[in-house]
């Protein structure tokens, strides 16, 4: 029993434990048994109401200083492994559109086109639809076939939603990764030149879409060869594989986009009632791997230009399967 004074009011608790609880006498138990028990008092009670109040702490919020984090994992590797991979394709890309040779094949009577200079508009390649470089081009100016289509593919995976959150970790290091410190003070979203150019990803999805057809009828092309009298005759090389690969791994990227998955049916309310579910979900499927697709999709594309350019340079040797 203990006993507290409190405001000049004295109160006392009393704890009983279950074992030390006192003999009480059998006949009064008897007499008592009709007797209803009366009812536990309420906490609030028995004890008063400064006993109920919760102490609280008011700590300063301290903002952590740049990759100040308590994290012990690694945090910083897949940072650094996005950087290098985008550094290394953006190198590469700009030195090969820059170049503007070599970047279809005819050996052989294999007929490959680089996807980066697909579709070819202007160049020197058969492919070419309005012919050679256009009298009009400025003298000044360096020309390439890939000028004219490159763009499309890049504003398209720039604008990408999971790109925008690799490449801001990666180069602007906002944030670097999650419960790690940023450099930045103030938050203002992409409302604001260049970052609201980010709302036109929808827009470049729709031009990557026709694209990603045109590169299939380009994989379809590289499929027919063409023998010493000229004739064509169906057949599958190295580079067939290679070119029609880019596509499938291409079309998982592209058609796992969030905007198709607007597009399809994620506007809806209910898309269970709604005739698209089936397409729905098939984008969602591939959209949880949206990550994968687009590493993937990256790298071979890469590689199929280079393919594509060593064997146009007679490093490589197209192998005919059949």
């Amino acid at each position: 029993m203990n006993a507290h004074a409190e405001n000049g009011e004295s109160w006392t608790i009393a704890v009983q434990s279950p074992r030390a609880a006192p003999a009480i006498d059998e006949q009064a138990n008897e007499n008592d048994s009709s007797a209803a028990a009366p009812p536990e008092p309420e906490l609030d009670e028995r004890l008063p109401a400064s006993l109920l109040i919760m102490p609280a702490t008011d700590l300063p919020a301290t903002r952590p200083a740049f990759a100040e984090t308590l994290r012990r994992d690694a945090w910083w590797m897949q940072p650094l492994v996005v950087f290098l991979g985008f550094t290394a394709f953006i190198v590469y890309s700009t030195w090969a559109a820059f170049q503007n040779a070599h970047y279809w094949f005819e050996g052989g009577g294999a007929d490959y086109l680089s996807p980066f200079a697909s579709p070819e508009i202007f160049g020197a390649s058969p492919h070419a639809l309005f012919g050679p470089k256009p009298a009009w081009w400025p003298g000044w100016l360096p020309f390439s076939a890939s000028f004219f289509v490159l763009w499309i593919p890049a504003g398209f995976r720039f604008t990408c939603y999971y790109y925008r959150g690799a490449y801001y970790k990666a180069f602007s290091a906002d944030p670097l990764a999650c419960a790690v410190g940023e450099g930045r003070k103030t938050y203002l979203g992409e409302r604001f030149f260049p970052f609201i150019l980010q709302n036109f990803h929808r827009y470049f999805f729709y031009l990557a879409f026709v694209v990603l057809f045109l590169l299939g009828y380009d994989a379809w092309k590289a499929m027919w060869f063409r023998d010493a009298q000229g004739a064509v005759h169906f057949g599958i090389g190295v580079g067939t594989i290679v070119l029609t690969v880019n596509v499938i791994l291409l079309s998982g990227y592209t058609l796992g986009c969030h905007s198709l998955r607007h597009l399809i049916g994620g506007w809806r309310d209910k898309i269970s009632k709604s005739k698209c579910g089936g397409c729905y979900n098939a984008v969602s499927c591939l959209n949880r791997k949206h990550m994968m697709w687009a590493w993937v999709s990256l790298v071979w594309v890469g590689f199929t230009d280079v393919y594509v350019r060593l064997c146009s340079m007679g490093i490589w040797q197209d192998c005919r399967l059949f």
